[in-house]
């Protein structure tokens, strides 16, 4: 049951991971969560299950984003029905797998631009005029919080799709700044360069593979969605003086997108300057 004295938190893409842990964060800290995504009622109903059982309240919502209008919808049911909306996380991947050129058809190259870029824009388009007016009025300030992946900043072979998607959502978040900033809203786009230990979606692109890569790279290898919910969090609670606009995380045994491919004759040890030393 939603809770008309809490703010809402939307969560676009509440998977079992980064969604589904911000969900439970936000609801921790007092708001009403509504968890949203494609599919998989029952691991839905879980999360849902899980912040009631800690306090916390939460709706459940099944919407398949590419579909015309189903962001619209789901905000104006949101903000009409169960409370209005101060903080979002758009949170929808756009990995459409390993392809070359010639394996990208124009209809798969189209999708990951529907997710990451197009989505993002129809949801700011649909939920800040009404941000921008509980600001006007002296409300709290809206705040959304995008996730970004390492393919925000650099290309790779077989990333046509990925790479201009999440560039695009990278420069669609710059512009969205520059205009509502002033108005009241908190932009915010988080590049998380690395692995996240997701079963929804690294789960599910390893498969078998998935408990042996997180063995191999370690306890503090691979970003954990709880510990990385609290940079969400205090993201939403930054006061107006003092945003980011952008933020990267990362396991610290990673070395940076910029510098994940060093020139063996600057580092023979192949982690480039900015590595951890090797025991």
């Amino acid at each position: 049951m939603s809770d008309p004295r809490k703010p809402v938190f939307l969560v676009i893409g509440a998977g079992a991971g980064i969604g589904g842990q911000a969900a439970k964060r936000f609801a921790a800290g007092g708001y009403h969560a509504v968890l949203a995504r494609r599919s998989d009622e029952e691991g839905l109903a879980r999360l849902v299950a899980e912040i009631e059982e800690a306090g916390g309240s939460a709706t459940p919502m099944l919407m398949n984003a590419a579909e015309d209008g189903a962001i619209e919808d789901l905000v104006e049911h949101v903000e009409r029905d169960i409370g209005p909306i101060e903080t979002m996380i758009y949170n929808l991947g756009a990995q459409i797998g390993n392809r070359s050129l010639a394996d990208t058809p124009h209809r798969i190259f189209e999708l990951g631009w529907r997710l990451a870029c197009f989505g993002l824009f129809r949801l700011a388009h649909a939920a800040f005029p009404s941000m921008v007016e509980r600001a006007r009025r002296g409300g709290r300030h809206g705040t959304l919080l995008v996730t970004s992946a390492t393919a925000a900043m650099r290309g790779n072979a077989g990333q046509h799709s990925h790479a201009a998607a999440m560039g695009g959502r990278r420069m669609l978040c710059q512009t969205l700044n520059a205009e509502f900033a002033p108005k009241g809203i908190h932009v915010a786009h988080v590049l998380v360069d690395g692995a996240v230990d997701s079963p929804d979606t690294l789960g599910k692109l390893l498969g078998d593979k998935y408990e042996a890569f997180k063995a191999k790279k370690g306890p503090e290898g691979v970003i954990d969605p709880a510990v990385l919910a609290e940079t969400y969090w205090h993201l939403a609670q930054q006061p107006r003086n003092c945003w980011s606009h952008e933020i990267d995380v990362r396991p610290w045994t990673d070395v940076p997108w910029w510098n994940d491919n060093p020139n063996p004759e600057i580092d023979s040890k192949g982690k480039g300057f900015a590595g951890p030393e090797a025991d």
